[in-house]
């Protein structure tokens, strides 16, 4: 299984409140079988204005997003989470996130943490000044960290340890325990039926 401890990246700083998963990945990208080549259409119709962090240079090969208030809002898309993944987000900083949203981050590794509402600015701030330096996120301490910056987060409880075990992943604890799953299937009578039928 796949525990994670801490996630060390550098930052990407996206500014604004009910950030919504439309913006995040538009209804049209929903029609997509999987969810390859989602990463290059993350805020593909925001990105069409200058400036937006995903297109800077400095930005490139970024791996902590840190937000504002309400990130993730609106539909329950699961492409969302998937189209940040993909583009190389691990982590998510913000001041709160909508609970789908952090549910559907949970289900693919993506922890999200909040922070008090006068940290993210400052957070943000520093990440704009100097995108080369990296945070660390720390799940055991509930901490983030960046050069001499130190910030408290928060992440409930039954979410953090899930990572911590590694119990996020279900196809990870699937494979995990294959040898128990295949001495059930072999006790169950309607699956001995089957197989003498084939």
């Amino acid at each position: 299984m796949s525990q994670i401890h801490s996630i060390t990246a550098r930052g990407i700083a996206l500014t604004g409140n009910d950030i919504d998963t439309d913006r995040i990945i538009p209804a049209r990208y929903l029609r997509a079988i999987t969810f390859d080549g989602l990463g290059e259409a993350v805020f593909i119709d925001d990105r069409t204005q200058p400036g937006h962090p995903f297109d800077e240079s400095a930005f490139q090969g970024a791996g902590i997003l840190v937000v504002n208030r309400n990130f993730g809002c609106g539909s329950s898309r699961e492409h969302a989470p998937q189209a940040l993944a993909r583009w190389g987000i691990r982590a998510i900083i913000g001041e709160s996130f909508a609970e789908i949203f952090f549910g559907n981050c949970v289900a693919i590794g993506i922890p999200c943490l909040t922070a008090a509402a006068e940290i993210v600015p400052e957070l943000q701030a520093q990440i704009v000044a100097d995108p080369a330096t990296a945070l660390t996120i720390d799940l055991e301490t509930l901490a983030v960290s960046r050069s001499d910056f130190q910030a408290v987060l928060t992440m409930p409880a039954g979410a953090r340890q899930m990572f911590l075990a590694g119990s996020w992943d279900a196809c990870g604890q699937l494979l995990s325990q294959s040898e128990q799953i295949r001495a059930t299937a072999a006790r169950l009578p309607y699956l001995e039926y089957a197989s003498s039928q084939s």
